[in-house]
């Protein structure tokens, strides 16, 4: 079974965009770049990812593909995944990576799920990408941790909603009353937030109903590796 290094060398990944879209506007507002495989060795980014960590391989992998992400969409803001263990490896903080190279914003999505060890060394690698123009993403919150304190370290410009927060929200809910509480805490806060995992019109008219500035899910677009253009005003 080959590794992830070899499977990165023998250019076997490639990235599917899945549109981050203004609720208000009814526009894309970003591209989140999620990482798809042509290799038999890996065949779900899951698998992937899994693979990457048990080899030591994740500094080298998240590198790979945020420079696979940035020439794919040169023309829009970019959401790009890091997984915690690249906090322990050079590889983002090199001047020459590609979050430094883009033309646009770039927000480096920091999963909420998973604890971040070294929390010291983490927030001195955001801070100076940060400095370089990134910006940060707090992913997943209500996944599982649900660190409210977690927004408040690290200052996110966007938090990204979980889908058990999302999945058969309806209006006049007590699950729809909490939505728009952390919507209105997230925005005290200076952060924009996204609901993820849109897969009916009840949820995208409930989200928007909660004050939720972003949207991202299936019923919106899936992930797609060409950026597809989409009148966005006839969608909701």
């Amino acid at each position: 079974m080959r590794t992830v290094e070899e499977v990165i060398d023998a250019d076997e990944l490639f990235i599917a965009y899945q549109p981050v879209v203004d609720l208000n506007r009814k526009e894309v507002f970003a591209y989140e770049a999620l990482v798809r495989s042509h290799a038999e060795e890996f065949p779900n980014p899951f698998v992937l990812i899994e693979a990457a960590v048990e080899q030591r391989a994740m500094g080298k992998l998240g590198r790979y593909l945020r420079r696979l992400a940035v020439d794919g969409c040169p023309t829009h803001r970019l959401f790009l995944n890091v997984h915690p263990d690249e906090f322990s490896e050079p590889w983002l903080i090199r001047p020459d990576d590609s979050v430094t190279t883009h033309g646009r914003d770039i927000y480096l999505e920091i999963t909420e799920s998973v604890p971040l060890s070294h929390y010291e060394h983490c927030h001195s690698v955001l801070a100076e990408m940060r400095a370089r123009g990134a910006k940060i993403a707090v992913d997943d919150l209500g996944a599982g941790y649900s660190n409210l304190k977690y927004i408040v370290d690290l200052e996110p410009e966007v938090v990204k909603l979980d889908r058990e927060l999302v999945a058969n929200l309806r209006n006049e809910s007590r699950l729809h009353r909490l939505v728009a509480a952390l919507v209105e805490l997230c925005t005290q806060l200076d952060a924009r937030v996204v609901a993820e995992g849109i897969e009916t019109e009840e949820e995208l008219a409930a989200v928007i109903d909660a004050g939720v500035h972003f949207g991202q899910g299936y019923l919106l677009q899936r992930p797609n590796p060409e950026l597809v253009d989409i009148d966005w005003t006839q969608r909701f």
